[in-house]
């Protein structure tokens, strides 16, 4: 017999004899050389206290331990990492040589106990052996085929997520269904400190023997809201490549995600169904579907941990939005909003009626994570409110929340805006840059008298402004900036005087009338407001049009959301009956009024009372007598939106008839300083 012939033969002889004598043996013999090879490879305690055993069957690894037990690091505590009465299994020994995934064909597991820890620093595990300072590894479960498990109890513990878990495991026979056995786990815990329970069944099909797939059934639920996970497993203990269906419901979303520590807003009850899989280190959800308060959305996200830091990437769409359920988008509460409506918008706690929402941004939360989400709405649901095709890029970056671009379309124009939040310095600093386009004034202003047919004037707008706060309302409170309001030349029809020039001539016609013969013919207007420190002045309200020059004064506050306006129209051509004395705008954002009594008013009503006495009934009407001598506007400056101290008449001279900046009132005869300190006052009086 040649050499290498004889050389194989005896080294297959030798494996076999080898073979031979731990299988007769059952190599109860190695239980002493494995806890000690065990504990100085895991570099902790690793012990058998009852029958050992360790052999080929006939070729895959067949291992017995009764009470096994393989000791914690010392920084976690005396309890022992592992413990199991009975550990039996077989394991691949081609996957134990060539794979990196361990196989295990068979697992019978009795009365265990594993205890997973992270350190409160998140830099180590207990499940990372070797050396007890190592970086902590992510869990890898061995693939096991099929198991048995009796009595099991697992602990998990992650400070930095604030988690705590305690489940119980045991597989129940189950011959008169058409599967074998089920594993069946219940349990409950903590997180965030906001309780949960846990309860689920691992179905094993009869030809998991053959590779087949296990069906998962589970269900989550804290409080109100309630998690269900179904579908089936590539093997028992293996996520990756999952085929799973999601539902989730409850009250509102935040809640779910308040166990992520992730900061979304809030919404009204929802119930969203959704595949769910997990792969390459993410958990994916593709063709969600489902409806928040009247509202549908769709579409998919993936939830990560690149670098090391959770991040959630979504691609959403809704097709019809409920405007009552985009309140909580801005802080508005889902309760109130549920049962009160639209109203619910509006708060009046034993004080003035408001209407900014105060709900504070969650500046913890959103710096735990990163996101990009794109977010489009097709439709809103609103009376009179024309909005619609609503697209939103939200991207959180270490506490720098950007929604920009943010747009839609708005009664035939176009809105564009870039905000930012910057949580990364303390008080948070919020930019908001808001642009409208040219938009028919005849749609915009519909639902307050305006008519479509024959109206061809427009309206374009910024809004410029940056204020400091964790809410909405504080961020205008103390914002700075401005606000602009530009209309070019067209005409207007209007139903309603509020909206119409000014003058009690035409206000006297349109009682007697269905319209006017003629629409308002606008040369140019601006309607803007310097904002400082959270309270807006007129810088100018001017508005010229063909009969008319409108001028207004005063302004409004962010800061209690009064308002305190006074527009006057002064005619370019003579009148016997004009409102050339001021209309009032006053109350708040949430219950604005109009006052066309104004006091000037109402003192040269007594002007010609006294004159119709003393001198003749004509004399009465002198005292409403406009010479129509108003200073027509350049409209150049107009057109630029520019400040009141750029304003100038058709002649080229400066206008003294606009107001710059300050809520001062020129009718009062009071200097501009006096006006402003009293103004001030009266807008910061209620707090």
């Amino acid at each position: 017999m040649p050499l290498p012939i004889r050389i194989v033969t005896y080294v297959l002889l030798a494996l076999f004899i080898i073979w031979l004598v731990l299988f007769l043996t059952k190599g109860r013999f190695l239980k002493g050389p494995f806890q000690s090879i065990a504990s100085r490879s895991l570099q902790r305690d690793v012990k058998v206290g009852g029958d050992f055993q360790l052999y080929f069957a006939p070729v895959n690894i067949k291992f017995l331990a009764e009470d096994m037990r393989i000791a914690n690091p010392a920084w976690v505590g005396r309890q022992p990492f592992f413990y199991a009465k009975l550990i039996d299994t077989r394991i691949s020994l081609i996957s134990l040589i060539f794979q990196d995934k361990k196989r295990a064909r068979w697992l019978n597991l009795r009365d265990a106990e594993v205890d997973l820890q992270w350190s409160r620093d998140g830099k180590r595990n207990n499940w990372t052996f070797g050396d007890p300072n190592a970086k902590g590894k992510p869990m890898e479960m061995p693939v096991i085929t099929r198991a048995s498990i009796t009595g099991t109890n697992i602990r998990y513990a992650d400070p930095r997520l604030q988690i705590t878990a305690n489940i119980d495991v045991d597989t129940v026979r189950a011959a008169d269904t058409r599967f074998s056995s089920d594993i069946r786990f219940h349990g409950s815990g903590t997180m965030r400190g906001k309780g949960f329970t846990l309860r689920g069944e691992l179905l094993s099909p009869n030809e998991t023997v053959t590779g087949g797939r296990n069906q998962l059934v589970a269900r989550a639920t804290s409080g109100a809201t309630i998690l269900d996970v179904s579908g089936t497993l590539p093997e028992a203990t293996q996520i990756e490549g999952s085929d799973l269906a999601l539902t989730v419901r409850g009250p509102n979303i935040r809640l779910l995600f308040d166990f992520l520590g992730v900061a979304i807003p809030d919404t009204r009850a929802y119930r969203i169904r959704s595949a769910l899989t997990y792969q390459d280190d993410e958990w994916r959800f593709t063709r969600m579907k489902g409806v928040f308060g009247t509202s549908d959305i769709a579409g998919t996200m993936t939830i990560g941990m690149p670098n090391e830091r959770l991040k959630i990437d979504a691609n959403l769409v809704t097709q019809t939005l409920d405007i009552i359920d985009a309140g909580p988008f801005f802080g508005y509460d889902p309760q109130k909003l549920a049962t009160q409506g639209a109203t619910a918008a509006v708060s009046q706690p034993g004080g003035p009626v408001r209407v900014l929402p105060d709900a504070p941004l969650r500046i913890d939360a959103i710096s735990q994570f990163d996101a990009d989400v794109q977010y489009s709405v097709k439709r809103v649901r609103a009376e009179s409110f024309p909005i619609s095709n609503i697209a939103v890029t939200v991207d959180l970056d270490r506490s720098l929340l950007k929604l920009s671009p943010l747009t839609f379309d708005m009664a035939g124009g176009f809105v564009s805006s870039d905000i930012a939040i910057n949580a990364r310095v303390k008080p948070v600093h919020t930019d908001y840059d808001i642009r409208l386009s040219p938009t028919p004034m005849g749609k915009l202003l519909a639902r307050w008298g305006v008519e479509e047919s024959g109206t061809t004037g427009t309206i374009r707008a910024r809004v410029k402004m940056s204020g400091e706060g964790d809410s909405i309302r504080e961020s205008l409170a103390t914002s700075d900036g401005r606000i602009a309001i530009i209309l070019p030349a067209g005409s207007m029809w209007a139903r309603n005087i509020q909206l119409s020039e000014l003058d009690i001539g035409t206000f006297v016609y349109k009682m007697f009338q269905d319209k006017l013969k003629d629409p308002v013919e606008i040369n140019c207007g601006l309607i803007a407001f310097t904002v400082r420190d959270g309270i807006a002045a007129a810088d100018p309200i001017l508005i010229d049009t063909k009969k008319n020059v409108i001028l207004g004064r005063g302004g409004f506050s962010f800061k209690n959301e009064t308002l305190d306006l006074a527009v006057r129209a002064d005619g370019k051509k003579f009148s016997l009956f004009s409102a050339q004395s001021p209309i009032g705008v006053n109350g708040s954002f949430g219950a604005p009024g109009i006052n066309p009594i104004s006091p000037q008013l109402v003192a040269r009503a007594g002007i010609g009372l006294g004159l119709g006495l003393v001198a003749s009934p004509l004399g009465a009407v002198l005292a409403f007598v406009d010479v129509g001598d108003a200073k027509s506007a350049a409209c150049g400056p107009v057109l630029a939106g520019a400040q009141a101290t750029a304003q100038r008449t058709t002649k080229g001279k400066p206008r003294d008839d606009v107001g710059r900046g300050t809520t001062a009132k020129s009718e009062s005869g009071k200097t501009n300083g006096q006006e402003k300190q009293e103004q001030k006052k009266k807008f910061l009086g209620i707090f």
